[in-house]
């Protein structure tokens, strides 16, 4: 499936059917689009599972359409307040996932012009509550390659500070790097109509918007997050993949990352992140190639601080004790600060 969890399919989706499978969500992590990194963070799976499966059961309350099926216990499909104790697996619908055709140095769309329903729209969807330092978006503005009104702004914002309102962002998933999209391009590469493209980010703000009154119980700032989006085969919209995670989100206490943005904090100050981003200026489908060598591996307290951090969360934001004896969220991050 990926670089952090697995997907075993149980019955494939058709053109007209979708179907059905299990994601297994494993301990790795990725960040900076490396793929698989070399630590794996003890109890994620569980914690990222069990979160995700608290929002989607969110959503269902909501009436927001959508691909959870249920999380798994002893082979049966369960509600997260159901389980007996933690799982690492979620059962979902399958839509199709169609693949842009890979031409000359960039990809070609088209076939999203032609499909009717039943697949993955070929997008990531970010919401954008806060620019904090180093955002990439913050860096196309100060850049030119955004403009603060093409975001209904009308100064360019500082960093960290909280926006006006929050915005929504565009960027490829089916490509081999992630790459920035206006919305007119999103709405080009995915065969989007108007309607649609404006049920789809009314759908985002307000997941968004439930997502922040969970955290914000615990004293953190909802930053900002991705979703996906699929359509049915009656070409109705419905949220995939998962959400709400500290792997999906940015969210921060006082300025301290409750995320997997603490990882990349650590990683920004090697010399292998320094690589990485010269390799993809260089050439954006096949940089990995040009890194030498690869990371290496996170202080031991520092992994074992992310993992409790994780398990954190997942007790706190669903108020139950999923993972005994673990410290109180805000003690860990405290902590967390002298390797950021």
């Amino acid at each position: 499936m990926g670089s952090v969890k697995d997907l075993k399919v149980i019955i494939p989706p058709e053109e007209n059917s979708m179907g059905r499978g299990r994601f297994y969500f494993s301990d790795r992590y990725s960040v900076f689009d490396w793929g698989e990194m070399p630590d794996h963070i003890p109890y994620k799976g569980e914690s990222i599972a069990i979160l995700s499966g608290y929002f989607f059961e969110k959503l269902n309350e909501r009436g927001i359409e959508n691909h959870y099926v249920g999380l798994v216990e002893d082979n049966r499909v369960k509600s997260w307040r159901q389980l007996k104790g933690p799982t690492n697996i979620m059962e979902v619908q399958l839509v199709r996932v169609i693949r842009p055709r890979a031409v000359n140095s960039g990809y070609d769309y088209s076939v999203f012009r032609q499909l009717r329903g039943n697949f993955l729209l070929p997008l990531e969807v970010i919401y954008r509550n806060t620019l904090s330092q180093g955002s990439s978006l913050l860096k196309r503005l100060q850049k030119g390659e955004v403009t603060p009104q093409e975001l209904g702004l009308q100064n360019a914002p500082e960093p960290g500070q909280r926006l006006p309102h929050p915005i929504i962002d565009f960027s490829t998933k089916l490509e081999v790097t992630d790459r920035y999209l206006k919305e007119t391009e999103a709405l080009e590469i995915a065969g989007l109509s108007e309607e649609e493209m404006q049920g789809l980010k009314s759908m985002a703000l307000e997941m968004d918007t439930i997502i922040t009154e969970e955290i914000e119980r615990l004293g953190l700032q909802n930053e900002d997050g991705k979703f996906e989006f699929g359509f049915s085969p009656a070409r109705t919209l419905m949220v995939v993949d998962v959400l709400g995670t500290l792997d999906e989100c940015r969210f921060t206490y006082n300025g301290i990352p409750v995320s997997k943005e603490i990882a990349r904090m650590y990683y920004r100050k090697t010399d292998w992140y320094i690589q990485t981003e010269e390799a993809k200026r260089v050439n954006r489908q096949n940089w990995k190639a040009l890194v030498k060598g690869g990371p290496e591996p996170l202080p031991p307290r520092l992994k074992e601080l992310i993992s409790l951090i994780y398990r954190a969360c997942t007790n706190e934001i669903t108020g139950r004790e999923w993972f005994p004896e673990v410290p109180p969220l805000r003690e860990l991050l405290e902590e967390v600060r002298e390797y950021i």
